[in-house]
């Protein structure tokens, strides 16, 4: 997840903290970034804070050490790769209900056991009949790059995923089963462990900073294709030593991890393909969506950033 003459920090954290004023933290945020190298979509709620971010490498420092200067702050821990560019359009800050969407709520009292990337390791290798892995992450997500051996729910959404943890539990005995859980970066697994503990599952463990804290620390090993990310990357390897790709283009099935959003902008569905079908089908999902009355110009590239709808509006204004 490293590029040479890297010159930017891409930065992802997340704390969980009581804020009494969330709004008055987003303005915070807001002044601090202001002069800054920065370019971020953070979220802050009486949760506390999510947040994804580029920077150089003295915006870095200078934001690091500013949100743990703050008491409340002081625990946070940054997970930090390299790049040769921004990852982000512009620096949002925004206020979130909730930072993580589930509509329920759980003692984080409860979460599961952080496991180090080392003991996740052993464990996977380790692993019984009595072990399920699960990928709480979406399905787009997992299609290029999972865990040997995870699982993944089949969900709509995650918001289904509590009364997925329910017939999980007509279907395990909740004493016996070890439920190992990963995301991205962790922050999923704090909220989703707390409600499987909450169901009864007694022995859950969880991906201490994710899978990008394991590809820091452990590489590629048991680890498969590349990582879903959620900024201008999409994918990249998990570490420096692989570039494994086990996904397919959705028309031909040719192996591809390259995204489009489908040029069809009432539709701008998230899909993978190879550069020969892009092109062929203008950019678009499927051959329906290239008779779209509104479609967007296709572009050749070889690794195309996702399509943001209100850029396109603010550009359409200006012209």
């Amino acid at each position: 997840m490293s590029e040479k003459n890297a010159s930017y920090h891409v930065l992802a954290y997340y704390y969980f903290t009581c804020l009494e004023d969330p709004h008055l933290e987003v303005s915070r945020h807001q002044e601090f970034l202001k002069d800054k190298d920065i370019r971020c979509r953070v979220y802050i709620s009486e949760e506390g804070i999510n947040g994804q971010m580029s920077a150089s490498e003295e915006a870095s420092v200078a934001y690091q050490e500013w949100l743990k200067g703050d008491p409340r702050f002081k625990d946070v821990v940054f997970k930090i790769h390299h790049f040769g560019e921004h990852v982000f359009p512009r620096a949002t800050v925004k206020y979130r209900k909730q930072i993580v969407a589930m509509d329920e709520k759980v003692d984080m009292a409860l979460t599961g056991e952080h496991v180090s990337p080392e003991k996740w390791k052993q464990m996977l290798e380790q692993r019984d009949d009595n072990t399920i892995v699960l990928d709480v992450r979406n399905d787009y997500e997992w299609v290029i790059g999972h865990f040997d051996g995870a699982e993944l729910p089949t969900l709509e959404t995650f918001r289904e995923f509590p009364n997925y943890a329910r017939q999980l539990k007509e279907q395990r005995d909740p004493k016996e089963t070890k439920v190992m859980m990963y995301c991205t970066g962790g922050i999923r697994c704090e909220l989703y462990s707390a409600l499987m503990k909450k169901e009864g599952f007694e022995n859950v463990y969880q991906l201490d900073g994710g899978v990008i804290n394991y590809g820091l620390k452990e590489g590629h090993d048991k680890w498969n294709g590349k990582l879903f990310v959620f900024d201008d990357r999409l994918a990249v390897p998990i570490d420096e030593k692989t570039d494994e790709v086990i996904s397919h283009c959705r028309h031909c099935g040719t192996a591809s991890d390259v995204y489009y959003n489908c040029a069809n902008m009432d539709c701008n569905e998230l899909f993978l393909s190879c550069p020969q079908c892009a092109e062929k089908l203008k950019g678009c999902c499927c051959q329906e969506c290239t008779s779209a009355a509104r479609l967007r110009p296709y572009e050749k590239k070889d690794r195309p950033k996702p399509f943001r709808r209100s850029h396109f509006y603010e550009e359409s204004k200006a012209t």
